[in-house]
């Protein structure tokens, strides 16, 4: 086997019949040929193993009868001698669509292929090369982290296990949001809480405040005695160092690892702001207008000019958002993902100006993704409130309710773009209407079978596989889904949407299932061993690699018991 996968095989295959068919006449020399063919997966599977539309697409640019194109691409196909052993047949359906059938052995071949590469099967070259900044939590390290902040933990880990499984570098990126009149505020309730005090006003409430306050006056029982300007910042900058390590302790229980804690602060020591404004003003995008200083975002869709330094002489917040742009390209990062909440979707135009302000290209350097809110239900009603936060639930509490598989997967498998609600109930059920433990169970029962086949002494794997003998219309059906995986994966890393790995391995373990049912991998009764069990062990073995490899993806463990 070549090292391109079937599919890609059969692509080029056709992209030479198509320049055969120029060289010959059957096409005109001046016809723009594609540069790359799109093969589908036909549902129904009457159509063959693979689908594809190229005749009707060229017909009418071509001047050719579609199904006169179609001919000459089956003729061409037909007589390719590197297609002896792949392809079984070609077939012409409708006005022009090209149906192909694989050769068993062929088609089977995904099965070799997955238990050679075993964990990295489905990994690509597709991003390779590319250096990827990956912030996918902003956060004020004054709280516990909310729902809003659980989605995009599940979601953007689940985005850089993809990007990097796509053959990018990446590096995930955490913003702590440091700076502001939120930490004094912090400071001032932490204080207020250790000495028995009202709540400042606008200041923090919940009994993490307290909690915290608590452990501050365990480890410096000297700060109660300062005075309220010394306090406050004692109290601030000791709170701030409990509740960062609080909010990394629950996400490394969640699963998702940072490379990088970048301080907002940070932006502002070494003169590093003035360097960034220079690089601005270099570009010729920065004006003085009121005593202020602005960017002309307006240049680049903007809908209005940004202020970065107040008349006061205050950076703006959007100083912030500056800085930070040029010390991730400076860092040395191509390309960079942003994943805001719900009400950030001004900051998609503003981003993407700051980034032609300088000097790069918007559509390539930067990638802005908005995630929508998350409604948690539980006995039919929406749960509102935090018990510790006094507001919106925290992911702490969310991971205590469904657990970490649970959770994780249910943020990932719908689209970032689309609201969504998570059923209490429904994650704690052990039913196939729970879709990751439909998913779980899949992969559990096939080891199950395993064990059971190495019980009753049926030996499977690469070694002693016949894949002639899996000719059912379920194996088929197994391996092709199988063999999607690759160019599934390399679609969703190119999309940023790693939802598409959760859809698919439900469909895969839905088409195990059918498999399962209709194909007996285990001899019944005194039914002696053959090799056709052997070869549905093998292919069992195969689906449970890709199981596998889809749920590492997204962060989600694979039991081998359930």
């Amino acid at each position: 086997m070549s090292e391109l996968s079937i599919q890609d095989e059969l692509g080029v295959a056709i992209l030479r019949a198509l320049a055969a068919m120029v060289e010959s006449g059957e096409l005109p020399s001046g016809v723009s040929l594609p540069d790359a063919i799109t093969l589908d997966r036909p549902k129904n599977r009457d159509h063959g193993d693979y689908a594809t539309s190229v005749a009707l697409a060229l017909a009418k640019p071509a001047g050719v009868p579609p199904r006169d194109v179609a001919l000459s691409i089956q003729k061409h196909l037909e007589a390719d001698a590197s297609l002896k052993g792949v392809l079984k047949t070609v077939e012409i359906a409708g006005p022009g669509f090209l149906n192909l059938t694989l050769d068993t052995a062929s088609q089977a071949e995904i099965v070799a292929a997955i238990l050679s590469a075993g964990k990295k099967f489905g990994h690509g070259k597709v991003l390779d090369g590319v250096s990827i900044n990956l912030e996918f939590i902003s956060a004020n390290p004054t709280g516990p982290l909310h729902l809003g902040h659980t989605r995009w933990a599940a979601v953007g880990d689940a985005l850089g296990r993809l990007l990097s499984a796509a053959g990018a570098k990446v590096t995930r990126e955490f913003y702590i949001n440091d700076r502001g009149n939120q930490m004094d505020l912090f400071g001032a309730s932490l204080r207020a809480a250790a000495l028995g005090e009202p709540t400042p006003e606008n200041g923090y409430h919940g009994g993490y405040i307290q909690d915290l306050a608590t452990e501050v006056v365990a480890q410096h029982p000297e700060y109660v005695g300062l005075d309220e300007a010394a306090g406050t910042a004692a109290f601030r900058d000791a709170g701030y160092a409990l509740q960062l390590a609080q909010q990394q302790s629950v996400l490394a229980t969640f699963r998702t690892h940072f490379d990088i804690w970048f301080s907002e602060k940070s932006l502002y020591e070494n003169n590093f702001f003035n360097h960034c404004l220079d690089r601005l003003k270099e570009q010729g995008h920065v004006f003085m207008d009121g005593g202020a200083t602005w960017l002309r975002t307006t240049d680049f869709g903007d809908d209005k000019d940004r202020v970065m330094i107040k008349s006061d002489g205050a950076h703006a917040y959007f100083a912030s958002d500056s800085a930070y742009y040029i010390s991730k390209r400076e860092r040395g990062f191509d390309v960079l993902i942003y994943m805001l909440g719900a009400d950030h979707h001004g900051y998609v135009n503003r981003l993407k100006a700051i980034a032609a302000c300088a000097g790069d290209d918007p559509e390539y350097n930067i990638d802005v993704l908005i995630g929508q809110l998350v409604k948690i239900m539980e006995g039919g009603e929406e749960i509102k409130l935090s018990k510790r936060a006094g507001t919106i639930i925290t992911l702490e509490e969310l991971v205590e309710k469904v657990g970490v598989d649970a959770a994780r997967y249910t943020l990932i498998r719908y689209p970032v773009e689309t609201p969504m609600v998570m059923d209490v109930d429904l994650l704690r059920s052990r039913t196939n209407e729970n879709p990751v433990y439909y998913v779980q169970y899949a992969h559990a029962r096939i080891c199950a079978v395993l064990r059971n086949a190495a019980d009753l002494g049926i030996a499977y794997g690469a070694s002693v596989f016949k894949p002639e003998l899996l000719v059912h219309e379920r194996e088929r059906e197994l391996m092709g889904s199988l063999a999607e995986f690759p160019r599934m994966l390399a679609h969703a890393a190119q999309l940023r949407e790693p939802h598409r790995i959760a859809r698919y391995v439900e469909e895969l373990a839905a088409v195990y299932h059918r498999f399962y049912a209709d194909c007996r991998v285990l001899p019944m009764g005194d039914e002696p061993a053959s090799d056709l069990h052997s070869a549905r062990a093998t292919l069992c073995q195969a689906t449970a690699q890709v199981v596998a490899n889809a749920l590492e993806l997204l962060g989600v463990e694979a039991p081998e018991k359930m």
